[in-house]
């Protein structure tokens, strides 16, 4: 069997993990820990742990270690490190501290703000990946990083760094991905970085995807794949119809993410606190939201909450 029709490494769900906080904003371990558990337990393949959804720009060195260490002792899934920023240097110190911390990858946002070259950002990637023998995933995002990985640059890095088996994508390119994929060498995978693409990507070779809206529909994401997986393109469509209010929830202009996504997890139950500024606190609204849209998807109410 070739490693294109094996399954994922990671999984064909991956969580992109929201970082709970307490009443005073104040990293809570105990909290990412059951957190992180309940997602492994209601459709996650694997978790990343403080990306763009756990509010990893905010957090502090010290606070990320330790995030890293108490989630992957926490479960037996894949844990995925946000290790990436735009600080080439900075970048590899925190790789090393992931490394340390026991996660399996890392996750290598391209450099944001300082919009670096193609060369550069190979030169980069690079040496980051060189600074673990873990497998590292870049993050193609060019919305948030003002740059997009080149298809080129990419393969090259696959070729010359043999720890660079995937990328997140979240270019809102499905062609582009298809032209990628057709280039790639055996075993590099593409997760859909958009839950609304996911499976317009799996139709040009993605595997799954890094989401969002797993953290309350992950079993209906993962049956949404595994149904196009077998051939089920029908039973696939219909998965993913039934997905569109979620997927149109996890982020707008008024609640980016991951205000809605923490509105959804409080919703359920689960105790993860507010955003850190410059995200903040959501209004009342969003948590009203949040509950109506879960009544929708037919999550039964519980003593704490619901479960999904």
């Amino acid at each position: 069997m070739s490693r294109r029709d094996a399954a994922p490494r990671f999984g064909a769900v991956v969580t992109a993990m929201v970082t709970p906080f307490d009443d005073r904003g104040a990293l809570d371990l105990d909290a990412a820990a059951d957190l992180a558990r309940w997602l492994a337990d209601h459709g996650s393949d694997g978790l990343v742990v403080s990306g763009t959804t756990g509010e990893g720009p905010v957090l502090a060195d010290d606070e990320k270690t330790a995030l890293w260490r108490a989630v992957a002792e926490a479960v037996t899934v894949p844990v995925i490190a946000g290790t990436g920023t735009n600080d080439t240097r900075h970048s590899i110190a925190l790789t090393r501290a992931a490394t340390e911390a026991g996660v399996d990858a890392v996750l290598l946002v391209t450099p944001y703000y300082n919009r670096p070259s193609q060369a550069g950002l190979f030169d980069h990637f690079a040496a980051v990946a060189a600074a673990t023998d873990l497998p590292v995933m870049l993050y193609d995002i060019p919305v948030r990083s003002g740059r997009r990985i080149a298809a080129a640059t990419m393969l090259r890095l696959a070729e010359a760094a043999a720890n660079v088996v995937a990328v997140k994508d979240a270019t809102g390119d499905p062609a582009g991905a298809a032209r990628l994929l057709a280039r790639a060498p055996e075993g590099f995978e593409l997760y859909s970085g958009d839950d609304s693409l996911t499976l317009p990507l799996l139709s040009v070779g993605a595997v799954g995807v890094v989401s969002v809206a797993s953290h309350w529909v992950g079993p209906q994401l993962g049956e949404m794949i595994a149904a196009f997986r077998r051939g089920d393109v029908a039973r696939a469509r219909e998965m993913n119809a039934g997905l569109v209010d979620s997927y149109e929830f996890e982020s707008s202009e008024e609640f980016p993410n991951p205000l809605p996504a923490k509105a959804a997890c409080r919703a359920l139950g689960l105790a993860v606190g507010q955003c850190r500024q410059p995200m903040g606190a959501a209004p009342s609204a969003l948590d009203d939201e949040a509950r109506r849209l879960l009544d929708r998807l037919g999550a039964p109410a519980t003593a704490g909450g619901r479960v999904a």
